[in-house]
């Protein structure tokens, strides 16, 4: 085939880019769910499986590519790991099956240190903190998961907050305002690399959140 005939070939399209990816995608979601199958929700009997497939079909809907969509499925793998060694493990085995660029992607969107692990985590606003800051010296597709991470989060709190009312704050390390302040960081931080969408997604949320806590 010439050059030049193949300089006319048709760009792949994002769909039969991902469906190109199907085996990987199919192998993160069975790691997904090794790691997180019998984990439920903050406060529910819901499936934490719900969240992470959710993340990933927000970021497929935001024009991310395979590594951003694995790495959504992935994203709370490091935090949730039992111990220090485990989550070592982790990272090596999210290397190794997918890639360091999912794996930059998922230690981006980790707001526990290599030290820290289940109930050995340190401070909610100090690991948010160091979060963010993190967060502003991240890549664009880190930036945009994790952006995608906490619109679910916030449409998922919004949700129960009109359905349950302020009792729904009761389950989370950080009140209101904390939770207020935490968001709109996010979002800021991460505007940039997000389509328009998803930033005015996230900022009617937001005003959504500011009204409900403000009652």
């Amino acid at each position: 085939m010439s050059k030049t005939s193949r300089s006319n070939d048709p760009k792949p399209t994002a769909a039969a880019i991902l469906a190109d990816a199907q085996e990987r995608l199919v192998e993160a979601a069975g790691l997904a769910w090794q790691w997180h199958g019998t984990q439920t929700r903050k406060g529910r009997t819901t499936s934490y499986m719900s969240h992470l497939l959710q993340v990933e079909g927000i970021v497929i809907d935001a024009g991310g590519g395979p590594d951003e969509a694995i790495a959504a499925l992935l994203h709370d793998g490091l935090e949730d790991a039992a111990s220090p060694t485990e989550r070592a493990e982790r990272e090596r085995t999210i290397e190794s099956r997918f890639g360091p660029a999912v794996l930059a992607i998922v230690l981006d969107c980790t707001d526990t240190t290599p030290e820290e692990a289940a109930a050995m985590k340190g401070p909610w606003h100090e690991r948010k903190e160091r979060y963010l800051a993190q967060l502003r010296a991240a890549a664009t597709p880190s930036q945009l998961v994790a952006a995608c991470d906490k619109r679910q989060n916030l449409a998922d709190l919004v949700s129960d907050l009109r359905h349950e009312g302020p009792a729904t704050l009761d389950r989370f390390n950080a009140g209101a305002a904390d939770q207020v302040w935490y968001f709109e960081s996010l979002a800021e931080i991460c505007r940039p690399a997000i389509p328009p969408r998803l930033a005015r997604e996230l900022d009617d949320l937001l005003k959504a959140l500011r009204e409900l806590v403000a009652t």
